[in-house]
């Protein structure tokens, strides 16, 4: 047994209120020898007699009793703040912070999340949509998702989405306006809507590709450009011009009749996206729950 004051007091109250070394020592997982040796060593300390002791009894002394009476609360109202902590560590709980492109949260992360919110209330979720290569650590991030290249190799990478198309489309009002193209030649006669890189601070080029052919990369213009692909995609339902957007944000629209398709033949592939986390973090049991309802899995 710890030769401590603390763990003497805790010894005392276990002896006192069971009245009995042997019953005392049993709750604790420590021998009547010890749990007597401790009893004495607090007795020696405070100086004076705190249990009368018979061989078929032990009885607190007055002083006994008013150390009993006073500490025996406060060491429970402890024991059971400490169990509600180890509660705590068996229900999911916590704030969940993620990084990740705008159209990722609103077609990968809320669809699988909100129900996990619904059946967990003590878990709370903040998504941080950006473009930015940002440090997760440095900035204190639970996860980040990215493409797949975009991770860095001393991160854990976990797939939660298949490999997808970019998708060139338009509204009914544009197309109203505006022939549909039919080679990829003719978009730079078209109004397109461009994307500026919070990377580089460049545009994002439209690079299509036919099945089995060689990319084409066009360095297409028009009145509009935004930083992100739900202004894009906004824009390209307002009728201003056409987008080129992830198919898994435009198919939607385009079921609706809000978007039509066109090149199709020459969407090209993009990566699926990844959570990716530090190698070295140990998991709570709301960050598991996260990554078990994000993870891809193939139909």
């Amino acid at each position: 047994m710890p030769d401590d004051p603390l763990s003497h007091l805790l010894t005392f109250v276990a002896v006192a209120e069971a009245r009995s070394f042997v019953r005392g020592a049993e709750k604790l997982g420590v021998t009547a020898s010890a749990a007597s040796h401790a009893v004495r060593a607090l007795e020696t300390k405070t100086g004076v007699r705190l249990l009368d002791r018979s061989t078929r009894s032990v009885t607190p002394t007055a002083e006994g009793q008013r150390l009993l009476e006073g500490v025996a609360p406060s060491l429970a109202a402890i024991d059971a703040e400490v169990a509600s902590i180890g509660e705590l560590s068996q229900r999911p709980a916590g704030t969940i912070r993620i990084t990740a492109l705008d159209f990722v949260a609103e077609t990968i992360l809320w669809p699988r999340l909100w129900p996990l919110l619904a059946a967990y209330p003590d878990v709370r979720l903040e998504i941080n949509a950006s473009y930015r290569m940002i440090d997760i650590v440095a900035e204190r991030f639970d996860f980040g998702v990215r493409a797949g290249a975009q991770v860095a190799k001393d991160m854990v990478a976990v797939r939660i989405s298949a490999d997808y198309r970019r998708a060139v489309v338009g509204s009914p009002r544009y197309f109203e306006r505006h022939p549909a193209p039919v080679e990829p030649a003719e978009l730079l006669r078209h109004d397109c809507i461009t994307m500026r890189l919070a990377t580089s601070g460049g545009r994002f080029p439209w690079e299509l590709r036919r099945k089995g052919g060689r990319a084409r990369t066009l360095r297409v213009a028009g009145q509009h450009t935004f930083n992100n692909t739900q202004q894009i995609l906004g824009a390209a339902l307002s009728g201003v011009g056409l987008a080129f957007t992830p198919e898994p944000l435009a198919r939607p629209h385009i079921e609706a009749g809000r978007l039509h398709p066109v090149l199709q033949e020459w969407w090209p592939a993009a990566p699926g996206f990844f959570l990716y986390y530090p190698s070295q973090r140990q998991h709570s049991k709301a960050q598991a729950l996260v990554i078990d309802a994000l993870r891809h899995r193939a139909n």
